[in-house]
């Protein structure tokens, strides 16, 4: 009923309280297959290691609409819920207190792409004279110059636009 792969349905039932849990967090508002992924990921672990599950069905869903609203990027998600084991602050406070919060700002963004394009002349050329891969590069450098802020979506159309 929530159309997921069969290995995936397969792993998540396997225990009763790990299908529970999955439910759960489904029934908080996550959408099946986010809910499934992080399960899988990243709760499986923590309730093999601790035989419990540290955050709530509830705030897990929330960190999956963090990251479905393009709040945070996946990676900063799950820096957000490692931190949300014992603590009741929301997971969109946990993101704010980390500064993992995206930004999508046009401007913030174009100054963070032109910084990059400047320091990476060489790597200009390249990218003009048709190495098109070296976009993944570009992007890879403004979320670095960025601290992992920048909305990594959002920066590829202004890579295009600045390197043509």
């Amino acid at each position: 009923s929530y159309a997921l792969p069969a290995y995936h349905a397969a792993t998540l039932c396997a225990e009763r309280p790990v299908a529970d849990y999955f439910e759960a967090v489904v029934e908080a508002g996550a959408e099946p297959k986010a809910a499934a992924d992080w399960v899988l990921e990243t709760v499986l672990t923590d309730f093999n290691e601790r035989g419990t599950f540290p955050v709530p069905p509830q705030r897990l869903a929330g960190v999956i609409a963090l990251v479905r609203e393009g709040v945070v990027g996946k990676p900063a998600a799950k820096l957000v819920y490692a931190e949300l084991h014992g603590t009741e602050a929301t997971p969109r406070a946990v993101a704010e207190r980390l500064g993992v919060i995206q930004v999508s700002d046009a401007g913030a963004l174009e100054g963070w792409v032109d910084a990059v394009l400047t320091a990476h002349p060489a790597e200009v050329a390249r990218y003009r004279g048709g190495e098109a891969k070296l976009l993944g590069f570009f992007v890879g450098q403004v979320m670095k110059h960025s601290k992992g802020k920048a909305d990594a979506k959002a920066i590829q159309p202004i890579l295009q636009r600045r390197l043509t």
